[in-house]
């Protein structure tokens, strides 16, 4: 019998529990290859695409946009082009009657994440993969403003062959507010101590925007501690940012003022959501938020200027730097800061590359790395 492979509803971080169906970018009939964009559907977080992984032909669209279903549900048929229409629909019809979607108590059982303390930072954290004898680890390290969610289209496909951990940054996510932390090194000093708690001798280094900024500064404060770098718009490669941007983000205090500042880091607009916006504030609004962002703010990135340039720290490490051409925080120009990199700069890109764009940048990471 030729090959036939269901496409069903993913899961995006640990509390989704179904998406909506927002629109097929393939059509029935549609040859299919291996990292294509098959079907958009939208988390209660974030909208992205659902990717094949595996080459044939799209023949069935069974969801219908709008729709609403729930994590792990049927959502069309990839098969071999010998395969024949019976069995296509014998397959769905087995699969539709032996799908029981996922409980509360099914999530409850998943991954979940964890604290370690450091120092007098509670710092949170998600592991996800196993530990592999050969393979160092991956540890995430998001951007300015964010969390381990940044990593949420990245975090599990890198995980399939080793572990990897993603934290939230102090003044950021869940992790202890109040820091006084005005610097990549003191970031980067909580990270290791981090990386001692956890056991991570060494590790691969991913980081994101000032996430990039903070790997870079453990690279020369601990470079025994680092296996590699691979930098994703990364802050301390040049002295430009915008400077409107970091300002507008902080003073943001509404849903009409956060949401024209949030559009910036997307090159897609539309992806910047209700549900987003009113997290965001949400964060916001907890008590040493303000404080924290704005220390932080201040000590990196004021008048508009970047204060730490890091580029030499990469000096001996296998470096990956990855950029979105049109990216309105940092300019893509800081992609070349670096002699030896391996630069890849995508057309059409923005800030978060690596949401918009997931599916290749976990590709670029996983070669690197593996």
């Amino acid at each position: 019998m030729s090959a036939i492979h269901t496409v069903t509803m993913p899961k995006w971080g640990l509390s989704m529990q179904e998406g909506k169906v927002n629109l097929w970018l393939k059509e029935v009939g549609d040859t299919i290859d291996p990292g294509e964009e098959i079907i958009e559907v939208e988390s209660e977080k974030i909208s992205g695409a659902v990717e094949a992984s595996v080459s044939g032909v799209l023949r069935r669209q069974v969801a219908q946009p709008d729709e609403v279903l729930p994590v792990g549900a049927l959502l069309g048929i990839v098969a071999e082009k010998g395969a024949s229409d019976a069995d296509i629909d014998a397959v769905i019809a087995r699969f539709q009657a032996e799908f029981v979607p996922p409980s509360a108590d099914d999530a409850d059982s998943g991954p979940q994440t964890q604290t370690v303390k450091v120092g007098n930072v509670e710092v949170r954290y998600l592991k996800l993969g196993e530990d592999v004898a050969g393979k160092a680890p991956l540890l995430l390290v998001h951007g300015f403003g964010g969390d381990l969610n940044n990593w949420l289209f990245n975090h599990s496909p890198l995980s399939e062959s080793r572990a990897v951990y993603a934290l939230d940054l102090p003044g950021h996510g869940s992790t202890t507010k109040v820091t006084g932390i005005a610097s990549l090194d003191g970031l980067a000093e909580v990270v290791i101590g981090f990386m001692d708690a956890v056991g991570l001798e060494c590790a691969h280094l991913a980081g994101h925007s000032m996430g990039g900024g903070v790997c870079l500064a453990i690279a020369k404060r601990a470079p025994n501690k680092v296996k590699s770098l691979s930098l994703i718009a990364s802050a301390g490669l040049g002295n430009e940012i915008n400077g409107a941007y970091i300002d507008g983000f902080v003073a943001a205090a509404s849903r009409n003022a956060l949401k024209p500042v949030l559009a910036q880091l997307y090159s897609d607009e539309s992806l910047v959501t209700r549900s987003m916006i009113d997290d965001m504030l949400k964060f916001k609004r907890l008590e040493g938020v303000d404080s924290a962002l704005a220390t932080l703010a201040g000590g990196l990135f004021a008048g508009g200027r970047q204060a730490e340039q890091l580029a030499s720290a990469a000096a001996g490490k296998p470096t990956l730097v990855i950029w979105g051409e049109n990216d309105r925080v940092i300019p893509s120009s800081h992609a070349t800061a670096i002699p030896g990199a391996t630069v890849k700069v995508m057309p059409g890109q923005g800030h978060m590359v690596q949401l918009e764009a997931a599916g290749e940048v976990n590709k670029l990471i996983g070669e690197f790395i593996g």
